[in-house]
């Protein structure tokens, strides 16, 4: 076994570890961290298939922004997961079945790389000295799938829309503005002029 096959089995395993302790953690903090750990690992794994824009946009975008954004607001927010949690076992057999086909894809794919180790499958040709990863994704991603970036596009837009149709909840106590009023404010109604009467100096 070579080095490269090791790396990838150890950074494999963290990254199951990483994973299923997001899932499993009670602390809703260390979880993130955990997702934080997950996506590092990930990254690894990207290295090693000579996928470095993949690998660095990973760390920056998710890791240097998302988490950390995610962190701040699972940290101010204090929130409660316990009532999260209670339907975990009503959702058990679902999760089972999606882990169970995630887990018979990684196989395959494990099998088919030492299918091409073994030569059944012709290897892939080795690319030039100059060949950059970045154009090539650059190609693919907006001429053979450009109708599925352009999908996914439209999915995060849906995704936000809904997180913010969630979150706007109207709480007793809390200040909102009305634009409506604001627009309709007349000019006597911006300023108000109070009238005081002055007061002595003392020691005067």
């Amino acid at each position: 076994m070579d080095f490269e096959r090791i790396l990838f089995y150890f950074f494999a395993a963290i990254l199951v570890f990483a994973a299923a302790r997001v899932i499993t953690v009670r602390n809703p903090v260390h979880a993130a961290l955990h997702l934080v750990l997950a996506f590092f690992t990930c990254a690894g794994l990207w290295l090693l298939l000579e996928a470095e824009f993949l690998a660095i946009t990973l760390v920056l975008v998710y890791v240097g922004a998302v988490m950390v954004l995610f962190l701040f607001v699972v940290m101010m927010l204090d929130i409660n997961v316990a009532p999260l949690k209670e339907g975990f076992i009503r959702y058990l057999p679902a999760g089972v079945v999606v882990a169970l086909l995630m887990a018979v894809e990684l196989l395959m794919v494990v099998w088919t790389k030492g299918r091409f180790a073994d030569g059944a499958f012709p290897t892939p040709a080795p690319h030039p000295v100059d060949y950059s990863n970045t154009k090539a994704v650059g190609e693919w991603l907006f001429t053979n799938y450009l109708l599925a970036f352009e999908v996914a596009g439209v999915v995060l837009l849906v995704a936000i829309i809904a997180a913010v149709a969630l979150t706007l909840r109207h709480r007793t106590g809390s200040r909102r503005q009305d634009p409506a009023a604001q627009v309709r404010v007349q000019r006597d109604e911006r300023i108000r002029l109070v009238k005081m009467d002055p007061e002595p100096r003392q020691g005067g």
